[in-house]
């Protein structure tokens, strides 16, 4: 096919260059907003008295044949074509279905406008669908959390047994987390959603185009103001590849930490048959494959962010080819997310914990803080009282016994604030529920967690 651009070239565009240049064989995605975008800009310059009302009924009805021919069988629609871009298949298909009149269909506009028009109408949906999986995930964390509230674990800082806290705290650690990625998919979404379209290739539309019409039949909020930011702007691609590789990181986090919980040593957690994998050498083994991926996918979509910003670096002003490249890691992005947050899901949902086993890791040493905080209630202040604990964790450990089996004497010989009265401490139940302030561990300060959560997903 002609290119959209080849009446002042007299050769024939290199078969090589051809295949470095197009980019229909990924940007063909974007043919559902490609269309919706043509559609309302054949409004827009009709009401501008560039086309007569009756070619544009003979457009918009080409083009609603062309959107229910694609939607029917996409594969096959797009099989063996051989258009640089989206945009010049529309056209071309176009004008095969309703003859020269769809020529008359790009007045005014640009592929530089069109384009941005269109990465903005495919990604504000993808943004909707993410935020649905997400508000899922974080209402099965919720649920989760309830059913299993007190079920006690040991807490972890350098992955080292640090205090003791609910099963239920550890989940919505991570819950938490994910809903601040929908916080931020939610404010890209008000950076999405301003209209392009309308700014020509840079300098802006020649004709009395009524932008603020077509912003409402497209659904934007706003108008660009620049039209030679309009046209070059793809901060907010960059920060929805920033958004998918922090969620990614979130994701990957809670990953890891279930990876070592599900191994021998641990024996936390089991995850369900459906999440797991097998070895093709070993007949035992049970692989935690899907947390895997969750982890190791984290980097891809890390690498994606840095790529694209090394591309956008450089750019001199207005549109440049190098914006090209923000599709494929636009699109790696929203598949790997479309498929990773609904395995996570799945994941969580179905996993078996081992609440004896978890029990079974709480140690005294858990508790030291609590045997530190105790002397703070009798009035040693706490830095003495974190020095005092600490020789008594030695003299635990040279003894070889459980610190709350550390004889009176012995305490009583590193300081005489150690009294009968200590014995309260070792109590699991007890320390978590010392956790009462707001964001503890504490039963009610959870299950305020769990309703925040729930209003907000």
């Amino acid at each position: 096919m002609s290119p959209l651009w080849g009446g002042r070239f007299a050769g024939a565009t290199d078969p090589l260059m051809a295949r470095f240049n197009d980019s229909l064989p990924f940007d063909w995605r974007l043919w559902e907003a490609d269309i919706a975008g043509s559609v309302a800009w054949a409004q827009a310059i009709c009401a501008a008295g560039l086309l007569t009302e009756t070619e544009r009924d003979e457009i918009l009805a080409g083009l609603q044949v062309l959107r229910a021919e694609i939607a029917a069988a996409p594969g096959a629609a797009f099989a063996g074509a051989a258009d640089e871009d989206i945009h010049s298949y529309v056209e071309r298909r176009l004008g095969e279905r309703i003859g020269a009149v769809a020529g008359k269909l790009h007045t005014g506009r640009s592929r530089n406008d069109q384009v941005a028009t269109d990465v903005r109408l495919w990604l504000r949906s993808e943004i909707a669908t993410l935020d649905a999986a997400l508000a899922s995930l974080v209402r099965t964390a919720a649920d989760r959390a309830e059913a299993e509230l007190d079920v006690l674990m040991p807490g972890y800082t350098h992955v080292q047994p640090a205090q003791p806290v609910r099963w239920s705290h550890w989940l919505l650690s991570h819950a938490w987390a994910w809903q601040r990625d929908r916080d931020r998919l939610a404010d890209l979404g008000r950076r999405v959603n301003v209209l392009p379209l309308g700014s020509g290739a840079l300098a802006g539309c020649p004709f009395p185009i009524d932008r603020g019409m077509l912003a409402r039949e497209l659904g934007f909020t706003e108008v660009s103001a620049n039209s030679i930011d309009a046209v070059s702007d793809r901060d907010f691609v960059a920060e929805f590849l920033f958004c998918a590789a922090l969620l990614a990181v979130h994701l990957s986090r809670w990953a890891e930490d279930l990876i070592l919980w599900s191994s021998r040593e641990y024996g936390f957690v089991t995850l369900a048959d459906a999440y797991s994998t097998g070895s093709s050498l070993m007949p035992q083994k049970k692989n935690p494959d899907a947390l895997e991926l969750l982890r190791g996918k984290s980097g891809r979509l890390a690498g994606g962010l840095m790529g694209f910003l090394a591309v956008l670096k450089g750019l001199p002003s207005a549109y440049d080819k190098d914006l090209q490249e923000d599709k494929e890691p636009l699109f790696d992005a929203a598949d790997t997310l479309g498929l990773a947050v609904p395995v996570a899901e799945g994941v969580l949902s179905t996993l078996s914990i081992h609440p004896d086993r978890m029990r079974a890791s709480l140690g005294d040493e858990l508790l030291a803080t609590d045997l530190a905080d105790a002397l703070v209630r009798r009035g040693v202040p706490f830095r003495e009282s974190h020095h005092l604990v600490g020789q008594a964790v030695r003299k635990a450990e040279e003894l070889g016994c459980r610190l709350r089996d550390v004889p009176p004497t012995s305490l009583a010989a590193i300081s005489p604030a150690f009294t009968a009265e200590m014995a309260t401490v070792w109590d699991f139940e007890r320390s978590v529920e010392q956790r009462a302030v707001a964001g503890g561990t504490a039963r009610a300060s959870v299950q305020t967690q769990i309703a925040q959560l729930r209003r907000l997903a």
